[in-house]
């Protein structure tokens, strides 16, 4: 029971670092592109116009920035019911099923799978973006804020370095704490597994004395004789 309750503990704080990292990918990226009008500069490519210095960019599929967006908003859904499922099993001293535990190590999985995806892709992306972008500028935070694309594309190029940034953290860190969560989880089920396995003995090898028990009385009773 010890060790239930601490692997409960621990996914409630996991939950509630997932629901807090969840929003560092949500916030930024949603602000990004909508700075961006739209447009997502992950996987972004592009060259120096030599007479008007401006950056002419070949845009990427949205999807680069939908998908990690996708992403946060499943994994804001789903700490927060996680978070009240399990604040209420721990203030009723309960426990849950199998197929809980079961669907618990499923989803953990199904989500570390999908934010070392995103955390990849806004990786990877941005250092696309950020070695073309530093043909011309220094670092590719210098950059940021600078008038390097035409005026009609109305794209804010003011934050996303700090956006980008704190999308990758985001991502990084709910990997890690959904592999940590999956951890606890998977180790709940095994244990849920095992205490199973210890009844079910208990109770055959309780039955199995019961028997032995009747069995012997029965030859110890007198016999009846008819004369």
């Amino acid at each position: 029971m010890a060790l239930t309750n601490v692997l409960l503990l621990s996914q409630i704080a996991g939950n509630a670092v997932a629901f807090v990292l969840s929003l560092c990918i949500l916030a930024p990226l949603s602000l990004h592109v909508h700075e961006f009008n739209g447009k997502c500069l992950l996987f972004a490519r592009g060259t120096w116009g030599e007479e008007d210095g401006l950056f002419n960019v070949t845009w990427p599929s949205p999807i680069n920035c939908s998908f990690p967006i996708a992403t946060a908003i499943v994994l804001f859904i789903v700490s927060i019911i996680q978070i009240y499922r399990f604040a209420r099993l721990s203030i009723k001293q309960e426990e849950a099923s199998f197929l809980g535990l079961f669907l618990d190590v499923f989803f953990g999985f199904i989500l570390s799978l999908m934010t070392i995806v995103s955390a990849m892709i806004i990786t990877i992306g941005f250092m696309d973006w950020c070695s073309d972008i530093t043909q011309r500028f220094p670092s590719c935070e210098n950059a940021a804020g600078q008038s390097i694309m035409k005026e009609d594309q109305k794209i804010d190029t003011s934050g996303f370095y700090i956006q980008m940034g704190t999308a990758q953290f985001g991502a990084w860190g709910a990997f890690a704490t959904c592999v940590v969560i999956s951890v606890a989880a998977l180790l709940k089920l095994i244990n849920n597994h095992e205490m199973t396995n210890m009844r079910v003995s208990m109770y055959l090898e309780r039955q199995r004395l019961v028997n032995e028990d009747a069995s012997r009385e029965s030859l110890d009773a007198p016999g009846d004789f008819s004369h």
